[in-house]
């Protein structure tokens, strides 16, 4: 599979993690016609316990399914959930966390055994192998003490299914306004089949899940009559717009360059919070400058890239050739060239031996992309079938190459991103908060477009509802303990003021 490099920053956070490298398009078929499937199971259930903070926690999981019908009310589809809750102390009720991954194409594995889950399986990280024992272990950096967690898969991803034809699937559930709205109304019929209409909630979305968390937080504020106490984006697909018009605006570089640097300042072991302000007033100040200046003012392209230079500790030829304008793929390549290696876009740290080393373009996968499937895979589908005991029927879709494929990437709304929504949310409800939350070197969904967006927003009363916070590692920073736990701290912040 050959990657195409005509990829667009705003394609580059579909999947949690992009499937970018991708089969040329088959002959068109003539479409399939829908069957009747064989039933899901009804729910099951099991009681687990995890250590948090020294306190062993009692909880009960429960995988379940959600019907989806069609507006004639026809059954549509099925939504396969699974929850995590804590019975809570007489006359109270817990707080309730509904999580989505991205993609499109992804079911919320990647949340649930990677980030905030009781339980995790190691993936996503410098040395991790797709054959290592897929052995489930306490989450240290779990939310269930203080939330009780809903993670839902969009149907075509994890066991979640579509009973109509190819056509009507894609109208259905592979279209940007009909995800958001079906997914919706998944949370509104969860929180009824359990009673918690009244409990405080929460949406984490991760990737494109963090451009579903704006939309599906206004379409329930004003369609569905719920409202969210607060919102979490991880590493979010939140303003694809930014990187139009790469030839004149600075915004797409200005995007990159800062996570370029702290990779770097991480292989040096220099990067600190400190040292990433300086990079990121350097970023809007006289590298956009100088940019913007172009041939008018040489002497301002000589010290930018000198600058550049000393930033990123990229080969001064390098960065000469690219103008100081650093594409990802380019950049991966050529940082790891004299190892043999790829950098992956959603952590550069995170490498690979490249196996076509002397081809002019790469031709393998991304490294994280290519090593996290099977491990998730494996440990979701023994969880589910043997630990819980749903004894289902069907393929454990982690990352769906053919949600991907079908999806209306063409959609306007698509390209316009969550912007819109998210202030708009925002304004609806004076008291909700929103934490936008990165790794400081993810390049397929970089901090710097979350920050720039935040900076552009109105006040709208308190300032700090709606926060960006940056941590080490990349697009999957919550592989590593350290950011996890302080992503934990925050959360746990955001949640007990509202």
């Amino acid at each position: 599979m050959k990657i195409s490099f005509a990829v667009r920053v705003a394609s580059l956070c579909m999947l949690p993690f992009a499937l970018f490298a991708q089969k040329p398009d088959a002959p068109a078929a003539k479409p399939a016609e829908a069957t009747t499937p064989t039933p899901l199971p009804a729910d099951a259930h099991v009681a687990q316990t995890v250590v948090v903070d020294g306190k062993t926690l009692h909880y009960t999981v429960t995988i379940g399914t959600l019907p989806v019908k069609t507006k004639d009310g026809k059954p549509a589809g099925d939504v396969v959930y699974t929850a995590y809750t804590v019975e809570a102390p007489a006359g109270t009720t817990r707080p309730v966390t509904f999580a989505m991954n991205g993609g499109p194409g992804a079911s919320s594995v990647y949340l649930n055994f990677g980030a905030i889950g009781p339980k995790h399986v190691a993936f996503g990280s410098e040395g991790d192998s797709p054959s290592d024992p897929a052995e489930l272990k306490d989450n240290p950096g779990t939310w269930l003490d203080f939330t009780d967690l809903v993670f839902i898969d969009p149907v075509g991803t994890g066991y979640s299914r579509s009973v109509l034809n190819e056509a009507d699937t894609k109208k259905t559930f592979y279209s940007t306004q009909a995800d958001i709205e079906y997914l919706s109304r998944a949370i509104f019929d969860w929180l009824v089949k359990n009673g918690r209409m009244m409990s405080r909630k929460y949406f984490v979305g991760e990737s494109y899940g963090g451009y579903r968390g704006p939309r599906v937080t206004h379409y329930l504020q004003t369609s569905l009559g719920v409202a969210m106490n607060g919102v979490v984006l991880v590493s979010p697909y939140l303003n694809p717009n930014q990187d139009a018009n790469a030839d004149l605006s600075p915004v797409p570089w200005m995007m990159t360059l800062p996570s370029i640097a702290a990779a770097h300042q991480e292989r040096q072991k220099a990067l600190t919070k400190e040292s990433m302000d300086a990079v990121i007033a350097y970023t809007r100040g006289d590298y956009a400058v100088a940019l913007l200046k172009g041939r008018s003012d040489p002497s301002a392209t000589t010290a930018m890239l000198q600058h550049v230079t000393e930033i990123t500790g990229l080969d001064p030829v390098f960065v000469k050739r690219s103008g100081g304008r650093l594409e990802t793929q380019a950049y991966l390549r050529e940082v790891f060239r004299a190892e043999g290696k790829l950098g992956s876009r959603y952590d550069p740290n995170v490498t690979a031996p490249d196996p076509f080393p002397n081809d002019p373009d790469q031709r393998s996968n991304d490294p994280i992309l290519e090593s996290i499937i099977a491990p998730t895979t494996t440990a979701m589908v023994n969880f589910v079938t043997q630990t819980v005991g749903w004894k289902v029927d069907g393929r454990y879709e982690a990352l769906s190459t053919e949600v991907n494929r079908n999806w209306d990437f063409d959609s306007s709304a698509l390209r316009n991103g969550a912007v819109e929504d998210l202030r708009e949310a925002v304004s609806a409800d004076t008291k909700m908060r929103v934490l936008i939350v990165h790794g400081w070197n993810d390049l397929s969904c970089p901090f710097m477009g979350s920050v720039l967006t935040v900076d552009q927003m109105p006040m709208m009363g308190d300032a700090s509802r709606v926060q960006v916070h940056e941590y080490p590692g990349g697009h999957m920073f919550y592989s590593r303990l350290a950011s996890s736990m302080a992503l934990r701290k925050d959360v746990m912040e955001m949640v007990g003021k509202h």
